[in-house]
C-alpha cells in the first residue's frame, strides 16, 4: 500500500472529530499482530506495523492521557504511534449508530467471513484484495482475483499495481490498516469505479465512509474484552476472531 502524506488529507481530521477527545487512556498493548487500547470509552484495534524500532520514547507514559493528546500521532507518520493513534481513535468512537450491522459467522474460517459472504455476490467480477488475508487463496481457490500487498508473497502483486489494477476492477477490499500508514485516502480515489468494501479490525465506526467512495463496511464487535487482551498479548493474529470478536457487516 502506498504510504501518503497524511497531513494534506481531510479523511484523518473527520475520523478524529467522531472520537471523545476528552476520554482516559488505561492501558496499551503494542502486540506483536495486534495493537490494542482500552479507553474509559471502550477497546480498539489496529493492526500493527511490521517493523517497530526496539528503542520509543514514550513507553510507560501514555496510561492517563486523553484520547486529544494521542491522535495526532495518526497523521505523524511513524509505523508504532500511528498504530496506537488508530487503536485509541477505535476505542473512543459511539459505534452505536451500526448496530444494525449484520454478524458474519464461519466457524471453520472466521477471519475470512467477509470473503465467505461476498463470494457470490462478486464472481465473475473483477475482484482486487488491498492487504494480504492468510488462507484467502484457498478459500477463495475457484474466484478469480489479484492481491496487493506491500510486502507481496508468492501470487501477490506490489503496491505499485494498484495504481491501475483498482480503478480496472469492479470489486475492491480494502485493509483498514491502510489508515495507519497513510494510503487509504489514494486507495479510495483509485477505487473510484468499483464497489468498495473496508474492512478489518482497524476500522472506524464512524457515520459517512459512503462520502468516502465505501460501500460496505465490514469491521469487527468485541465479544469478550478479556479473552482478546490475552490473545493479542500472546502474539495472536487471526486467532483473535476466534476468541474476542466477530466480524460485522453494514451496507451503507
Amino acid at each position: 500500500m502506498m504510504s501518503g502524506d497524511r497531513g494534506s488529507y481531510p479523511l484523518y481530521a473527520w475520523l478524529a472529530s467522531y472520537a471523545q477527545k476528552d476520554a482516559v487512556i488505561q492501558r496499551i498493548l503494542l502486540g506483536l499482530n495486534w495493537t490494542m487500547a482500552e479507553t474509559d470509552s471502550g477497546i480498539g484495534l489496529a493492526f500493527s506495523p511490521v517493523d517497530i524500532p526496539r528503542t520509543l520514547d514514550w513507553p510507560g507514559t501514555l496510561a492517563g492521557k486523553r484520547v486529544r493528546e494521542v491522535l495526532p500521532w495518526l497523521r505523524g507518520g511513524q509505523p508504532a504511534e500511528a498504530a496506537i493513534a488508530l487503536a485509541v481513535l477505535n476505542s473512543a468512537v459511539d459505534a452505536e449508530w451500526a448496530r444494525e450491522a449484520k454478524t458474519l459467522n464461519d466457524l471453520e474460517a472466521p477471519h475470512l467471513a467477509v470473503f465467505h459472504y461476498f463470494r457470490e455476490l462478486v464472481r465473475g467480477s473483477k475482484i482486487a484484495v488491498v492487504g494480504h488475508y492468510p488462507g484467502l487463496e484457498k478459500f477463495w481457490h475457484d474466484i478469480a482475483y489479484v492481491c496487493i500487498e506491500r510486502r507481496p508473497r508468492q501470487g501477490d502483486l506490489a503496491e505499485s499495481e494498484a495504481m491501475t489494477v483498482l480503478p480496472r476492477s469492479d470489486w475492491v477490499f480494502i485493509t483498514a490498516s491502510s489508515l495507519a500508514n497513510g494510503s487509504l485516502p489514494l486507495l479510495l480515489q483509485l477505487s473510484a469505479e468499483a464497489q468498495v468494501v473496508l474492512m478489518g479490525p482497524s476500522l472506524p465506526w464512524v457515520k459517512g465512509w459512503q462520502d468516502w467512495g465505501v460501500n460496505y463496511l465490514a469491521g469487527v464487535r468485541v465479544r469478550d474484552g478479556a479473552a482478546l487482551w490475552q490473545t493479542v498479548a500472546e502474539g495472536g493474529g487471526t486467532r483473535i476472531f476466534h476468541t474476542g470478536v466477530d466480524y460485522r457487516l453494514l451496507r451503507l
